[in-house]
């Protein structure tokens, strides 16, 4: 099967400041705003998109990662007795205006997994949903509030998402 580049390195920088600029109209403001980037690949667009707020507001906007392992509904052995927080960030988050960050949203699964992590130990004021791509084939009525691009695909397709800092390059291939 042939693979498709649905958006280059370009492509993204102009999503993510987009997305920046579109977090920044719904929050009005950097006021209680904290990003959270679903490891891995959502963790590194958190990142892009922090820098690019500071570039726009000259605010460094609290991020920090969350690792959603524990509290997916596919795996067979999930621990019930979850004490540590599986986001990391250093600030806390209770009140606050939460931005979840994911490379691409698909079955809603991922999201909200990451739900269940946030909520087991803070309660923000409001929580978003930004993703770079949303593929649609959704099986939980999760919707992405910031989308980058929507990208209509078939079950049997494959969306990847490439980083530079983890993949040597930035790209979002349909296989």
């Amino acid at each position: 099967m042939a693979e498709r580049v649905i958006m280059d390195e370009a492509a993204i920088q102009r999503t993510v400041t987009r997305i920046a600029h579109e977090i920044l109209e719904y929050n009005k403001g950097t006021d209680n705003l904290i990003l959270l980037g679903i490891k891995t690949r959502g963790a590194f667009l958190a990142n892009r998109i922090q820098q690019k707020i500071n570039s726009i507001e000259n605010i460094q906007v609290p991020t920090g990662t969350i690792d959603i392992t524990q509290f997916r509904d596919d795996l067979e052995q999930v621990s019930t007795t979850m004490t540590e927080k599986s986001y990391e960030i250093d600030v806390d988050i209770t009140n606050k205006v939460v931005i979840i960050i994911d490379d691409v949203l698909y079955t809603g699964r991922t999201v909200r997994a990451s739900l269940d992590a946030v909520l087991k130990h803070a309660r923000p004021k409001k929580i978003g949903l930004a993703t770079l791509v949303d593929r649609g084939h959704r099986e939980l009525p999760i919707r992405a509030d910031f989308v980058g691009k929507n990208i209509p695909t078939a079950r049997h397709e494959d969306v990847e998402v490439f980083v530079d800092e983890i993949d040597e390059q930035n790209a979002v291939i349909i296989k």
